[in-house]
């Protein structure tokens, strides 16, 4: 049965945090049970993956990006130079072997513009497949990244690799909440069909008994980048256990370094009312478990917040031209959805202050759109159904929106 499912090969790097992996799993879990999917991964797997059945996995050799925005090795076996040789190597053969009825890449090219010597040749050998030119999509979150200092021209070179090689881009957020033009300004127009999915949330986890929500709950995705927040809820922990006697659980993420792990585990060592996690399958379930969140905001802990409706405080993770978090807080709290803690004021005391203020805070429930998983799933079943009807003024309007 299995073998009648179209092809569908999907490519994802993530360097930095697990919100890449996430969102692009996710998709992929829900893809399998309408086609053959086989996964591309780019960075290091996380190590509690979850199992998906229906699914192929194709590790490449992991590369990540390190804070001089230069790409190294997670594998000590091979140099940068040869782990791109092989990747290149690798995902051609894999494309040559599957032959997919569908490609969807991850990001680029609106990022991972230090990959495109092994992305663009994976491209144009599906533009040159004259038997069975496959449906080739882009999978975008909510916000672009646009504090580049070259960013005009950045967005005009993803502008044209898009409309040369892309059949259409599914934007992964609510348009009432973000839309592409909003952080992504090419001095050209696109061409290339634009569909905004909703966003794409894990769907919320059924508890057979749900115990009564208390306590705070800190967390930064997969932690790679969450010491600093971690160092200081723990100050701010003190201040307030001292006088509320208000419990916190600290979740570390598996990507947290190991020097920081150690150390965030001595200094918790002993003290009341704290709990430390190193990582857990599933951040839901956790979250409808306490009153209060604080956390970064990155796009897939922002997906477990909304769907738990925990009253929650971001503090987005700035750095360098990283202001994607920075954006995505702003809107939020404009829709009265979270409050936020600006990076530059984050303190023990500003932050204890932050959480008990917390407690009086309703999130809006009017919510955003949360189905992104089944309208992708939906809208790639129906542009390829599309592609093979030669019909190309049949896309799905519903979900269609000009750049």
């Amino acid at each position: 049965m299995n073998e009648q499912k179209p092809r569908l090969l999907l490519y994802c790097q993530h360097s930095l945090g697990m919100g890449h992996w996430v969102r692009a799993m996710t998709l992929a879990n829900a893809l399998s049970r309408e086609f053959r999917v086989t996964f591309l991964n780019g960075g290091r797997a996380p190590d509690h993956q979850s199992a998906v059945t229906e699914l192929d996995m194709l590790n490449l050799p992991p590369l990540g990006m390190g804070e001089d925005h230069q790409l190294y090795s997670q594998d000590d076996r091979y140099s940068v130079k040869e782990s791109l040789a092989m990747r290149r190597q690798l995902i051609l053969d894999t494309y040559a072997l599957l032959r997919p009825e569908v490609v969807l890449i991850e990001l680029f090219p609106f990022g991972r513009k230090k990959l495109a010597g092994e992305l663009l040749p994976l491209l144009k050998t599906a533009r040159r497949d004259t038997q069975a030119r496959p449906l080739v999509l882009c999978s975008l979150r909510d916000i672009m990244v646009n504090a580049r200092k070259d960013q005009s021209r950045h967005d005009e070179r993803a502008r044209w690799i898009t409309d040369r090689y892309f059949d259409g881009l599914l934007v992964h957020a609510d348009p009432r909440f973000a839309r592409l033009e909003d952080s992504f300004c090419p001095r050209h127009p696109l061409k290339t069909p634009l569909l905004y999915t909703g966003f794409v949330a894990p769907g919320r986890i059924a508890a057979a008994v749900k115990p009564p929500r208390r306590g705070v709950l800190v967390s930064a995705g997969g932690g790679m980048v969450g010491a600093p927040l971690f160092q200081v809820a723990v100050q701010a922990h003190a201040i307030n256990w001292a006088v509320e006697k208000l419990p916190m659980t600290i979740v570390a993420g598996p990507f947290l370094p190991e020097a920081d792990w150690q150390d965030l585990a001595a200094q918790v060592k002993g003290i009341e009312g704290l709990t430390l996690l190193r990582s857990v399958p599933a951040m839901q379930p956790l979250l409808e478990a306490h009153s209060l969140s604080v956390s970064q905001c990155g796009y897939n802990t922002v997906m477990d917040i909304l769907e738990s409706r925990t009253p929650a405080l971001v503090v987005p993770f700035v750095r360098g031209q990283e202001d994607e978090q920075s954006q995505r807080a702003q809107k939020l709290a404009q829709l009265g959805l979270v409050k936020v803690l600006n990076p530059a004021e984050l303190s023990g005391q500003r932050l204890a202050e932050q959480i008990l203020q917390l407690r009086d805070f309703l999130p809006n429930p009017a919510g955003l759109d949360l189905a992104g998983v089944d309208h992708t799933v939906r809208l790639i079943q129906e542009l390829l159904a599309n592609k093979h009807n030669a019909n190309s003024e049949s896309l799905p309007k519903e979900y269609a929106h000009a750049c």
